[in-house]
């Protein structure tokens, strides 16, 4: 197969795009590479996805949708992993409507080229935020009262809505992926773990917001990886799956979990809650389990183990 993979030179698609070519798949990529963090750190993961096998590459946006369009009409692919987004609950109140232009229209965007070459199959990288404030933990695919607090995780929800239309409408085969916090070796440096860990390995202190309680469902990338893989073989209308780990580590507990593998104690900056926070995510994941296969292997402690042998030898990146 011919799989396009939005977003594919960043944290999990480049993951993904290696796994795919190990397994003999055609890769073609779309990415902006803008500066949301360094291109540089982009352009180095398209390098080692290259010594995989060759790749189609556009560096371009989503959003321009002639230009994608021109793309992809070359060598259409049989499927289309959508994981190009702009992330993060906080940057998404500082920057509403560009992460509405990238999130909503760029998704809209990539569905319409779908429909006008005729690209029946379409997984879209969803996310746990859209959850919100859910009263009920374990969070469930069919729980109906999803309540987003930030303006990612509406962006999100609303890209799931127009999955469902396209799928309603032109029959296009779509699975959503709620992904709950990846994590993992090329971590975006945003991101918690890889900022703590750089912050912790250099005595500085980090900061911490609300009292250390809240929980986050860490999953490894390459359990995401294995998980997104199943959404591809997996034949359906339209359906929605979480791919977590199922067992949510409190923020306290993945400090402790970082400083062990450092070697090294956190000095920790107290500080008030963040709007946009939820308090906890939790996966109900049997679904993926029964249906995708989808079986998570990672556990938190040996995958933070991975993560900071990579930091090691990346941190002068």
């Amino acid at each position: 197969m011919r799989i396009l993979v939005t977003g594919g030179a960043g944290f999990i698609g480049s993951h993904l795009c290696e796994a795919l070519l190990r397994q003999g798949h055609a890769v073609s990529i779309i990415d902006e590479l803008n500066d949301f963090y360094s291109p540089a750190l982009k352009r180095l993961n398209l390098e080692g996805i290259r010594k995989l096998g060759a790749v189609e590459f556009l560096e371009g946006d989503i959003c321009d949708g002639e230009r994608a369009y021109e793309f992809l009409k070359r060598n259409p692919p049989d499927a289309v992993v959508h994981l190009a987004a702009r992330a993060g609950v906080r940057p998404s109140l500082q920057q509403p409507f560009l992460y509405e232009r990238t999130n909503v229209l760029g998704t809209l965007t990539l569905l319409e080229n779908c429909r006008r070459l005729g690209i029946t199959k379409f997984v879209f990288a969803s996310s746990s935020s859209i959850y919100g404030v859910s009263n009920n933990v374990p969070f469930r695919e069919d729980d109906p009262n999803c309540l987003p607090i930030s303006i990612y995780a509406a962006t999100k929800l609303a890209g799931e809505k127009l999955c469902y239309t396209y799928s309603h409408l032109y029959a296009i085969r779509t699975v959503c992926l709620r992904f709950f916090t990846v994590f993992g070796p090329r971590q975006r440096p945003d991101l918690a773990i890889r900022k703590f860990t750089e912050m912790i390995d250099a005595g500085k202190p980090i900061p911490v917001f609300g009292d250390g309680s809240s929980g986050r469902d860490y999953t490894f990338v390459a359990d995401t990886v294995q998980g997104i893989l199943g959404a591809l073989r997996y034949e359906c209308g339209f359906d929605i799956f979480n791919l977590g780990n199922s067992a949510p580590v409190k923020l306290t507990e993945m400090i402790a979990a970082i400083e062990k593998a450092v070697g090294r104690k956190a000095v920790i900056d107290w500080q008030p809650d963040q709007p946009g926070d939820v308090p906890i995510t939790f996966a109900d994941i049997s679904k993926a389990r029964e249906k995708l296969g989808y079986a998570p292997g990672t556990p938190f402690e040996a995958g933070i183990v991975k993560f900071v042998e990579w930091f090691r030898t990346a941190r002068s990146i």
